[in-house]
């Protein structure tokens, strides 16, 4: 994994063979394959060492003692900025997410339903302690996905790399205030 991983920072995702990752490893391709089906599936397992990075750190927020509507906030804005952070830092690496994401392979799929399972959790929580008045535990969650794709979905991340940050986040604080007022008064 570490050979892949170095392989893709220095090469990019289409210049990555299985073959020079196997040699340098001191083993066959057919070894790596062994473990790894695809090509695909090998850079997708480095992409997601760093998914499940940020995964911990939204779980960190879920779990904070905060209210729930800055909990959204908080969630919101790190996986924004992580995301753009990551297409800045490891270009490559954004880029299997990114194609991961487009294809629906399994690694974009099981981030997006842990995604999920973290917001349920604060959503819930906020209707438990009454912080929200959504009514429709399912809605609610479909509301913040829907409002906050733009900053938090890898393909609108690419396409707005060259939209200036502080621009970006004030349009992003803009739907996040829009979130929690929806979420307050449970009017969708």
């Amino acid at each position: 994994m570490a050979i892949a991983s170095e392989h893709l920072a220095r090469l990019g995702p289409k210049r990555v063979t299985v073959v020079a990752v196997a040699a340098e490893a001191g083993m066959t391709h057919a070894n790596v394959y062994r473990y790894f089906p695809s090509k695909d599936a090998l850079l997708d397992a480095v992409a997601g060492r760093w998914l499940r990075e940020l995964e911990t750190e939204l779980a960190d927020i879920a779990d904070a003692p905060d209210p729930a509507d800055d909990k959204i906030e908080r969630f919101l804005g790190a996986l924004a900025t992580a995301q753009s952070e990551m297409l800045v830092r490891e270009p490559h690496l954004f880029a299997v997410h990114l194609d991961a994401a487009v294809a629906a392979r399994p690694i974009a799929r099981r981030h997006r339903v842990r995604l999920r399972a973290l917001v349920e959790r604060i959503v819930e929580e906020g209707i438990g302690t009454g912080v929200f008045a959504a009514r429709d535990r399912e809605r609610a969650i479909a509301v913040i996905f829907d409002a906050s794709y733009r900053f938090t979905h890898p393909v609108a991340i690419q396409h707005d790399s060259d939209v200036p940050r502080d621009l970006l986040d004030a349009r992003l604080g803009a739907v996040i205030q829009s979130i929690q007022r929806a979420l307050r008064t449970g009017t969708f």
